[in-house]
């Protein structure tokens, strides 16, 4: 379970994510015009689709999906090795999104960070903190994690 978690991860992996996780959804869903604008820093005002808006506010649901999800197993399970696999399976989405982001940016957006806006610095840098963060949880910079006390055989 997330309370095995050394100190910093459990905070960042049990409150700091799932919170980031409801502020990209709320607004896909409910501010879907200013969301899908802000994808890619732009002067010029963007208008969307009857498709975009659907696509965005189903990314929402999928974002409040991985909120669900991180509360579901974070604080349900008792074993840290599930608490690991979930883990991994964010370090591989991290990548993922991260590219996908830098891709859709362009070379030279992607290198110009100073241009970057709030959604772009949460699609990179929010995301590169947790990829770091998972990294260095997983190479046991935070140390080790911590044991459920045992009960009797039997219980």
């Amino acid at each position: 379970m997330a309370s095995q978690l050394p100190a910093f991860p459990r905070f960042v992996f049990t409150i700091l994510e799932p919170i980031s996780l409801l502020a990209g959804a709320v607004p896909a869903i409910f501010d879907t015009q200013w969301f899908i604008s802000e994808q890619i820093a732009s002067p010029a005002a963007v208008t969307s689709s009857p498709q975009a808006v659907l696509a965005t506010q189903q990314l929402g649901n999928c974002y409040f999906l991985a909120f669900l999800l991180a509360i579901a197993v974070l604080y349900s399970t008792s074993e840290i090795k599930v608490v690991r696999n979930y883990l991994i399976a964010l370090w591989i989405a991290d990548i993922t999104h991260i590219a996908i982001t830098m891709f859709g940016l362009g070379y030279n957006m992607t290198m110009a960070p100073g241009t970057w806006n709030a959604v772009t610095w949460g699609n990179i840098g929010a995301t590169g903190f947790l990829f770091l963060t998972r990294n260095a949880y997983f190479l046991g910079v935070f140390g080790a994690d911590g044991q459920l006390s045992k009960g009797k055989k039997g219980q």
